[in-house]
């Protein structure tokens, strides 16, 4: 199915080039169709004569702009921004079928609106609170660096590796004077990231992902576990294990008793499980005014507790005691990255059974 549009102009109706030039002579005509989004099980086509102009700032024949679609493109803005989203909450293959369209065209669909967005000069106006995060994107051990905006939820920059170079060039994209606009940035324990950081934005707090402080925590409780109870049978050492990975919340009245059976039974296996859960209370139930307090009390209590893996965590968490405070003073937490980079695995090409050897991280 195709619409059609007559555009030969008025007298006196100028052109646009896509760089800004105006002018009202025109070179000649063409026609031209754009893919638009369907009409019930139509393929639906906009047609439309088009008309190209001699750009003197250019230096050669160009084609005038449309309000419908990007230059160059042959979809309308509303099928490539469709395409965008649905490739952001499926894999390629699926958007593929959905659209009636080639892999390699929801491909180039979703570069260029990504090209649009991360094009507009002002997309990293404004920053204050970020995030930092790699994700894996193709085989043989290679990443991304990803930056997202916490106050908005946006991703402003992705780079090529998980390096301190990767994060420097996001810096230096930001210049020296929306560098000292941001306050605080989030990430992992990593060295790579929290060294650039440091040099590059002296003002800002450097914020250390919770998930990573309470793992540590869970893993040291799975050594101790597994050093207090090897004389149980398999499924009653599972059901245990299970019991003491669980957040005591989410755990049903029947289990919390189990659970009460095993901290009787094994008392240094109680006073561990009683240390992991106090450590996650910091980053859920911890006033911020209290949160030094109630920390250095968790470093007193884990120090003298006798536990081998408890004594490493406590001074692991001493070395990067600073970065949990501001934590948890600020209230951020690198969750919002992670969503993200789960739907940065879904629009990448390794989402689909084809192989990505010829996509850019971009």
């Amino acid at each position: 199915m195709t619409g059609s549009s007559s555009r030969s102009g008025s007298a006196g109706s100028r052109l646009r080039c896509e760089c800004g030039y105006l002018t009202a002579a025109t070179y000649d005509r063409s026609s031209r169709r754009w893919r638009h989004l369907d009409l019930g099980i139509h393929k639906l086509w906009l047609s439309a004569v088009i008309r190209r102009l001699d750009c003197v700032r250019c230096g050669r024949v160009r084609t005038e702009t449309v309000p419908w679609a990007r230059v160059g493109a042959r979809h309308t803005l509303a099928f490539e921004n469709y395409a965008a989203y649905l490739a952001q909450r499926m894999d390629r293959n699926a958007v593929r079928k959905l659209l009636r369209c080639s892999w390699q065209t929801v491909t180039d669909l979703v570069s260029r609106v990504v090209a649009a967005r991360v094009g507009r000069p002002d997309h990293l106006d404004g920053l204050v609170n970020i995030g930092v995060d790699e994700i894996g994107y193709r085989r043989g051990r290679q990443f991304l660096t990803v930056i997202a905006d916490h106050d908005t939820g946006r991703v402003v920059w992705v780079g090529e590796g998980k390096h301190s170079a990767a994060l420097g060039s996001f810096f230096d994209a930001l210049g020296a004077q929306r560098c000292a606009e941001l306050q605080a940035v989030t990430m992992d324990m990593g060295r790579a990231y929290k060294s650039v950081t440091a040099e590059r934005l002296p003002q800002a707090r450097i914020c250390f992902d919770a998930f990573h402080v309470i793992k540590w925590a869970g893993e040291a409780l799975e050594r101790l576990f597994r050093d207090n109870s090897l004389n149980q049978v398999s499924k009653q050492w599972r059901k245990d294990r299970y019991l003491l990975r669980s957040a005591a919340e989410k755990l049903t009245s029947e289990q919390q008793a189990d659970l009460e059976r095993v901290r009787r039974q094994h008392e240094h296996i109680g006073r561990g499980y009683d240390l992991k859960e106090g450590l996650r209370e910091l980053f859920r139930g911890v006033e911020p005014s209290q949160a030094r307090a109630y920390l250095n009390g968790w470093l007193t209590t884990a120090e003298h507790s006798e536990l081998p893996g408890f004594v490493l965590l406590a001074k692991r968490v001493r070395r990067h005691y600073d970065g949990i405070i501001a934590s948890v003073e600020n209230g951020l937490s690198n969750s919002r990255l992670e969503g993200i980079n789960a739907k940065i695995r879904l629009a990448t090409p390794a989402a689909t059974a084809t192989t990505a050897s010829t996509h850019s991280p971009r």
